[in-house]
């Protein structure tokens, strides 16, 4: 096994010519395509920090194992076929969460996105509601409208920037019988809450008492700083079959373009649904990488996890230094800052497009994440520390400027 010491995480990659979303996406997703971004920097020289891939190259362990697959020149139709696979991601949950699920349960999908969209139509009728708490991922929302259902929202509550589950206010929520499902992230994005044992079994507990099936999205699981563990939300509940858990490598090892998610369905009549609507074809390449990641990967990922690490902070003591009023708490998980730095600004304000025009920094403002959230932005913190640098130093220029 390579020594975490040995992989490049200060290597900076050009992804120009890549189709990256990164690059190429940022309009459609950011901003109106015809919006007007002339400012301080041109946009080619734009430092990305907003969509959540990383900017490190993937474990070389990986990379050998789609080079081996391609050694073989037939990419046709293909499926997780191979029981190994199956084993490799049991064998990942065994040694890093101490939970086994039955494989029997486990289904794929193109993505945790993909499958949410498709799960909300499976489980909700037109006129039933989902929950989620707020902040939020703002697909949490999208999959929703997708499926014309309601969306019902609880904010969590901040207190000393630390966020936590408002009780009160879920069990109300919960309490109305047209509330079906909850989605739930688990760690939370964009706070980066790694929600503890208590606070799980209390969300759980309320969810299932008054009978709403859970989708735990778990995508950022490994993502932990240092000596923090994960416990899945299902591990809690094992004699429940309302609970689907969400995973994929995609985050974890940077495998987001290879569209391969793990669904973890117990309920055999929603399983079966979901089979029955899901085309199992999955490319060849996101198949052996996968597997190279859960098998080969745990180096990489310590070595990531220490990098990550440092970055936060050197975040964390820019931030104390030059934006005293910026509220800012390392996150127990995810390579994601959230920041408030409400103080310097007014009310309402585009922070997305003034941080483009004023920093030459694509970020996400608050107004992405559903509800309360406003005065807050949300950094990527996986790139190179000269990355970091530099777009730090822009956005506290541009606050202080303000």
């Amino acid at each position: 096994m390579m020594s975490s010491k040995k992989y490049q995480f200060n290597q900076v990659l050009d992804r120009k010519g890549t189709n990256a979303m990164s690059i190429e996406g940022y309009r459609g997703y950011l901003f109106d395509p015809d919006e007007d971004l002339s400012g301080n920097y041109q946009e080619a020289d734009f430092i990305k920090m907003w969509v959540a891939d990383m900017e490190f190259a993937i474990a070389p362990e990986i990379i050998n194992a789609m080079k081996n697959r391609l050694e073989h020149p037939l990419l046709g139709y293909s499926m997780v076929a191979d029981p190994s696979y199956a084993l490799s991601f049991k064998q990942w949950c065994i040694e890093r969460y101490q939970w086994q699920f039955d494989i029997n349960h486990l289904v794929h999908a193109k993505g945790v996105i993909p499958a949410l969209y498709d799960l909300i139509g499976h489980i909700c009728k037109s006129d039933e509601k989902v929950l989620i708490v707020t902040p939020s991922y703002a697909f949490f929302k999208h999959g929703t409208d997708y499926n014309n259902v309601a969306l019902v929202c609880s904010d969590l509550i901040e207190e000393e920037g630390r966020f936590n589950i408002d009780m009160d206010d879920i069990k109300k929520k919960t309490a109305d019988p047209k509330c079906v499902l909850a989605v739930f992230c688990n760690p939370h994005n964009p706070t980066g809450r790694l929600w503890s044992k208590k606070e799980l079994v209390a969300f759980g507990d309320v969810c299932l008492k008054n009978g709403l099936t859970i989708i735990s999205d778990e995508i950022h699981c490994d993502l932990l700083r240092k000596d923090k563990r994960f416990t899945p939300l299902a591990s809690l509940f094992p004699n429940s079959d309302k609970i689907i858990t969400c995973m994929a490598p995609s985050k974890t090892f940077n495998l987001a373009g290879n569209m391969l998610a793990n669904i973890i369905i117990p309920n055999e009549e929603l399983r079966v649904k979901y089979n029955k609507n899901y085309l199992p074809f999955e490319n060849p390449l996101s198949i052996v990488a996968a597997h190279a990641a859960y098998s080969e990967g745990h180096a990489w990922l310590t070595g990531l996890t220490d990098y990550l690490d440092d970055n936060f902070k050197y975040l964390k003591k820019q931030l104390d230094t030059y934006l005293p009023h910026a509220e800012f708490t390392i996150p127990e998980a995810t390579y994601l800052a959230w920041v408030n730095i409400s103080y310097y600004f007014s009310d309402n304000e585009n922070l997305t497009l003034y941080f483009a025009r004023n920093a030459g920094v694509l970020l996400e403002g608050g107004n992405m994440f559903v509800a309360n959230a406003d005065g807050y932005i949300r950094l990527n913190l996986a790139c190179p520390r000269v990355i970091l640098e530099e777009g730090l130093r822009r956005v506290i220029q541009a606050v202080l400027e303000k």
